[in-house]
């Protein structure tokens, strides 16, 4: 595969991230997630806010890296190899939470949902993809 097609798939990547931020900003609604929440301990509402926020401020690292290093990575220079086996681990553990762990079917309600979340899936799918392309691509670690 040319350099410069795994440029484009990487950089894909990184908006893709975008979206994913979009999707996770739109979650809190479809799962009445306030509602769920006010019955527990304020520090506990507090510490799961914080966690929530750190999450989207990783997909925004992530994909901001991906976007503008695309072409290091593409090029298999040894740190950004480092960080596709970070993102793909990452994304490799994430569809495996999404499969074995989260049960979102009450939540899953109508669908537009249902579209929505097989996206995500086939969101977390591409990353890894890519991400195990461009490591795959660079020889060794």
């Amino acid at each position: 595969m040319k350099t410069s097609t795994l440029t484009i798939l990487l950089q894909i990547a990184g908006v893709l991230h975008l979206g994913l931020l979009c999707a996770g900003a739109s979650m809190p609604r479809a799962v009445n997630l306030r509602g769920h929440l006010a019955t527990l301990p304020p520090f506990i509402r507090r510490l799961f806010f914080v966690y929530f926020s750190f999450i989207g401020l990783t997909l925004a690292g992530f994909g901001s890296l991906t976007f503008f290093f695309a072409d290091s990575m593409a090029a298999g220079q040894p740190l950004a190899r480092a960080l596709c086996w970070l993102f793909g681990t990452f994304w490799t553990l994430r569809l495996f939470v999404a499969g074995l762990i989260f049960d979102v079917r009450p939540y899953l309600t109508n669908w537009f949902y249902r579209l929505g979340y097989q996206a995500l899936n086939l969101a977390f799918v591409y990353l890894l993809a890519v991400y195990t392309l461009a490591l795959w691509k660079g020889g060794r670690l």
